[in-house]
Order: C-alpha cells, then structure tokens, then sequence
C-alpha cells in the first residue's frame, strides 16, 4: 500500500489542476489614418481611418477574436471606434464607447507635422521627450490623460469574469499612460514604453502583485510607429 503525507496529496491535487490565469486587458490601438502617414498630430481631431486602416483592423480583428474576449470598450473617436467594430462584428459583442479613452489633447499641436512641431516648440519638444511634465500645444499633460483613462479600464476590468479578457481600443499616447499607471510607473519613465505601430496591442495580466506587462506592440511583423507619441 501506498500512503502519502497531507502535503504531498495537497501538491499532487494542484498538480492537476489548470492554474488560474487571472484576467487580461489587451489594449489595442487604432488602425492607420492620413494623418499618421503625414506625421501629422492628432490628438482629439477626429480623422478616419485610411483604406490602409481598415484592413488592418480587420486582419487584427481575426486575431483578438480568437482570444475569445469578454467585453470590448472603446474610445468615441471614429478611428477607433470604426476599428472596435471590427472586433465586435467578429464576436457578436457590443461596444461601450467613452471619451475617457481619447487622445492626449495638445492644443496648438493638433494638426501640425513632426516636422512643424519641432521648429516651432523645439523646446517643448524636448522637454517632453526628457520626461518633464509638459502641456504639449497648452494641452494636457501625460499624468492627467492616465487620470481620466485607467480608471476606465480598471471599471471595465473588475466586471470581468475570472479569467476573462478585456479588450481597449484607444490611441497610442493614451496607451502608453495607461499602461504605466496600471504597471506602477513613475511618470517620467512612461516613455521607456516604446509606441504601438497601427493596430497593434499590448497585454497586461493580473498577477499577484498587480497588473503585468505580458506583450507589448504585438500583432505583426515590427513597423514604423507612426502617431503622437513618437
């Protein structure tokens, strides 16, 4: 006969069980705009997605799908809006759309090139890419665009089912800031977290200590980036 102590049955009884996964958050950014072929600042204008833009929505779409996600939320403007569609005709669910989850607003910015930004607020520029705490254009700044949207995400998370998955669809310098809020980070380190190419995601899990970054710019072969936070 065979016997084993407590301990050991306990360790071979988890041993057979699936270890819970916790549940996931994928935000996803928006599909290709002419504006981000121009290097034109965005921020809260409201522009279309390209032909381009679509059929990367579409092609990612396919790919979130078969993550089999729980519940879809979206910022309000039409790029991402149009890509978050995509997802739900694919899976049949609805899309809560909430201007919490858009652009940072840049004020004198929106509209401009790089190009025109960097001859004409150099300094500003760089300050912001230093790090610094900057209202780009008179806008907002970074802290304050992670204030109004993680909190978002986290509501929308928390209604989850255990395991369940999340999928955000925003914009990249919206992105960015919420990922660092829910990771931990000190402000003036977000930009350690490289930009997300057009319709590309990044995945954050619930671990013991709290969300973790698990991809990041996933879903293609590496592209230029090409938005506001570059």
């Amino acid at each position: 006969m065979v016997t084993t102590t407590p301990g050991a049955e306990a360790a071979s009884s988890a041993a057979g069980r699936t270890p819970s996964r916790g549940r996931r958050v994928i935000l996803w950014r928006h599909g290709q705009t002419s504006w981000n072929v121009e290097r034109r600042f965005q921020g809260t204008t409201d522009v279309q997605l390209t032909e381009t833009g679509v059929a990367q929505a579409r092609r990612a779409a396919r790919l979130l799908a078969s993550l089999g996600p729980d519940a879809i939320v979206a910022s309000d403007l039409s790029r991402a809006a149009h890509t978050a569609a995509e997802l739900a005709a694919l899976t049949g669910l609805d899309v809560t759309h909430d201007e919490a989850l858009r652009e940072t607003y840049a004020g004198v910015w929106q509209g401009l090139t790089h190009e025109e930004i960097v001859a004409r607020y150099g300094d500003e520029y760089t300050a912001w890419k230093r790090g610094e705490p900057v209202r780009r254009g008179g806008g907002e700044l970074e802290t304050e665009v992670a204030d109004r949207a993680a909190p978002v995400v986290l509501r929308h998370a928390e209604k989850l089912p255990e395991n369940g998955t999340l999928v955000v669809v925003s914009h990249g310098g919206t992105i960015r800031t919420t990922i660092g809020r829910l990771l931990g980070l000190e402000a003036h380190n977000w930009e350690s977290l490289g930009g997300l190419s057009n319709c590309c995601w990044s995945v954050l899990g619930e671990g013991a200590r709290g969300w973790r970054l698990l991809e990041h710019n996933a879903g293609t072969l590496p592209e230029p980036v090409l938005g506001d936070d570059d």
